[in-house]
């Protein structure tokens, strides 16, 4: 098998490990004394309300709605599927959070709240809170976007900006909640994933505040205002940790990066590869994560240190990017094409770096591959590599060596996939 096929089976074998149709199954809470309401949000929400339709008794009242990403629907019978826009939101998901906010209100103690959550479903279920905009909330989520901020701060920003999230889904149900969440985040603490619908919120109106200025993020006057106010203690705060909303509230993480990671290693490892896991939660500059990465690559095909090819370095995490260019990017196009000029021609060491949600950022790839020819094939194309990297240009770049891994919607999401294969002198 090529070190190609290897880095793609790996990636495909780290999908597998969070298929929700596979995984959802063996979660499911019992049905309820009453009905059973199907809420949720995210790039995996429609694979995971088809796994609960699939395996819910036929006789048990079920219905719902969940938000999906535009292109990652599917084709459902007791629980509807609306698509909205991600990761800046539109009206479309305004429009259906509203609607899952009185679907759950109407619920009585006999009932069951399951709620479906998934990365992507801080953009896609966006309600703004009391006197605020959806422009108002798209006008931030761009800055901060832009600003490289890490999606702790950006969640922390949301929270305060909306009537669901942050826990307010959970406190607005008077029925038992279970959660069921699949996690893109580092530490898969489920109060950031999805911006915590379900979960309780340690983080403060204060936080948002210094998170904007931190990030240099201009806000909107009634933002400003909004987070002002309630930073003197002029609105109620999110639900906090040890609040008696959660008494009745299940938060269960059913798919990790880190049960990706390790599916992708017993790949490895059955193809006579060791799989060097360096952890599920690598963040920072994506171009700056690269540099270290390329430093280790180095020394693994130089000296065998600390582990003898063929290795693979296996890793998961969510990595920034500042966007200084204008270029087509993503972060795991960005890393990779920073790992190249790390590495130069070094013989024997190919990567691949891919979002498990099938998107790169807002591209239509999942990431790209690197070969040990990349540079030298790029030169005869007369591309200039640290140029386009200055450009945040990774996907022009990959693109037009032939490069991108293009899988379509996965319609899961457990973080970044990256893994650097160093291989033996032939």
């Amino acid at each position: 098998m090529s070190p190609r096929d290897l880095l793609l089976g790996s990636f495909h074998a780290a999908l597998a490990a969070a298929d929700p149709l596979k995984i959802v199954p063996r979660h499911l809470p019992k049905p309820p004394k009453g009905r059973t309401l199907v809420v949720g949000a995210g790039k995996a929400a429609a694979a995971m309300a088809l796994a609960v339709e699939q395996n819910w008794p036929a006789k048990a009242p079920l219905d719902g709605l969940v938000i999906t990403r535009y292109r990652h629907g599917l084709l459902t019978n007791r629980v509807a599927v609306i698509e909205a826009a991600h990761p800046v939101p539109d009206e479309s998901g305004e429009q259906a959070a509203r609607e899952i906010l009185r679907r759950v209100k109407s619920l009585t103690p006999d009932d069951l709240l399951l709620v479906l959550v998934s990365g992507g479903g801080s953009a896609l279920l966006t309600l703004p809170a009391p006197g605020l905009s959806m422009p108002d909330i798209k006008n931030v989520t761009k800055q901060l976007l832009m600003s490289g901020a890490p999606i702790q701060d950006m969640n922390t920003v949301r929270k305060h900006l909306s009537a669901v999230q942050g826990g307010r889904l959970a406190a607005a149900c008077r029925a038992q909640v279970a959660a069921l969440v699949i996690s893109d985040v580092t530490g898969d603490d489920p109060t950031h994933i999805a911006s915590g619908p379900c979960a309780p919120d340690p983080t403060t109106y204060r936080d948002a505040l210094d998170a904007l200025k931190r990030h240099e993020v201009k806000a909107p006057r009634a933002v400003a205002e909004h987070l002002a106010r309630g930073a003197k203690g002029g609105l109620p705060e999110t639900p906090k940790p040890g609040s008696k909303v959660f008494r009745r509230v299940e938060n269960r993480v059913i798919a990790t990066a880190h049960a990706a990671l390790r599916a992708a290693a017993e790949f490895f490892i059955g193809h006579d590869i060791h799989p060097a896991v360096l952890g599920d939660s690598v963040t920072g500059e994506a171009r700056e994560v690269a540099k270290v990465y390329g430093a280790l690559a180095r020394e693994v095909r130089r000296n065998g240190q600390p582990w003898s090819p063929p290795v693979a370095l296996v890793s998961g995490g969510e990595t920034t990017v500042t966007v200084r260019g204008k270029g087509r990017g993503g972060r795991n196009c960005e890393f990779l094409l920073a790992l190249a000029t790390e590495l130069g021609d070094a013989e024997n060491v190919h990567a691949l770096a891919c979002d498990t949600d099938g998107i790169d950022g807002s591209e239509d790839n999942a990431g790209a591959v690197l070969a040990p020819d990349s540079l030298r094939r790029a030169e005869k194309k007369k591309l200039d590599a640290r140029r386009m990297l200055d450009d945040n240009d990774g996907y022009g770049f990959f693109s037009a060596l032939g490069d991108l891994v293009v899988t379509g919607p996965t319609r899961t999401n457990v973080n970044d996939y990256r893994a650097i294969l160093v291989t033996s002198d032939e």
